[in-house]
């Protein structure tokens, strides 16, 4: 397989258009340039540039070889690259555990950024709400976690606000009894059933709630509320993008209600340098 030194010598020699022209680029002498291409030749058992005029041109074959070579030497570099960052202590895979009641612009963009900063590191997204949030960062599933911001957590975890916050409100069918009521209060609300958020962790008890359906993300939530089973209480987000205008916002005092978020992660594992950054985008 050809050398490193050897394929940079090629591709610079056909985009600078000349062996002289590669060698000042490469910093080398252009006999070096001219054995390194000749030897690439012997090799591959191909011609890839004409000599017959005063400057070499690429031949067809070489034209072909070239995009061949410009990607491993992609490869390559991408390849050195991530050996270094995981040589200075960067992470392999970053996992971000979020509630679908987030929904930001600023964190959309700063994905973008880190797609592009690390382009070879795994991100993991997961979607967890309340008190499985909390167990995924505290268990090491997660580095770090989105969340309705709560009173109290956990004392091996830290958590930081976020500047945006987002909106929940009542959703029923439109077929459902109370989608036909102008002003909707609480008394009639416990005429129905209520859909209700669980986590995972800790299942709510519905024994003492009354009519109760419980499931353990709003996008379960949402769809039951879709096929009329009762009313749920859902981020407007979440319904505005993927409801299909198949479900109706109640009109009740107290709602909607605005809702703050925290970013949270654990002190005795806090997130790695590519983490880290992140959690910066989403916190300056």
């Amino acid at each position: 397989m050809a050398s490193h030194e050897v394929l940079q010598a090629f591709v610079q020699a056909a985009t600078q258009g000349s062996f002289s022209a590669a060698a000042r680029k490469l910093g080398k002498s252009q006999s070096t340039i001219s054995a390194a291409v000749a030897s690439l030749e012997i090799d591959l058992d191909v011609v890839l540039f004409d000599r017959s005029s005063r400057k070499p041109t690429l031949t067809p074959a070489g034209h072909l070889l070239l995009q061949r070579a410009e990607q491993v030497l992609e490869a390559s570099s991408r390849l050195q690259l991530a050996a270094s960052q995981l040589a200075q202590g960067l992470e392999p895979k970053v996992t971000i555990a979020m509630s679908d009641t987030y929904q930001s612009p600023r964190f959309e963009t700063a994905i973008l950024a880190f797609a592009e900063r690390y382009p070879d590191l795994e991100l993991e997204w997961l979607i967890a709400e309340c008190d499985d949030l909390v167990d995924l960062v505290q268990s090491g599933r997660a580095h770090m976690a989105f969340i309705e911001q709560q009173d109290v957590y956990p004392p091996d975890l830290t958590s930081s606000p976020v500047q945006e916050r987002t909106e929940t409100a009542l959703f029923v069918s439109p077929q459902h009894a109370l989608a036909r009521l102008a002003q909707v209060d609480p008394q009639h609300l416990k005429q129905h059933r209520e859909l209700r958020l669980a986590s995972i962790v800790k299942p709510y008890d519905n024994r003492a709630a009354g009519r109760v359906w419980s499931a353990a993300s709003y996008l379960m939530l949402m769809e039951m509320a879709q096929l009329g089973f009762g009313w749920a209480p859902l981020p407007r987000w979440l319904v505005e993008r993927f409801g299909n205008a198949s479900l109706v916002e109640l009109k009740v005092r107290g709602w909607p209600r605005s809702v703050a978020m925290d970013a949270l992660w654990s002190r005795q594992r806090p997130p790695g340098p590519a983490g880290s950054w992140l959690l910066g985008q989403m916190l300056d």
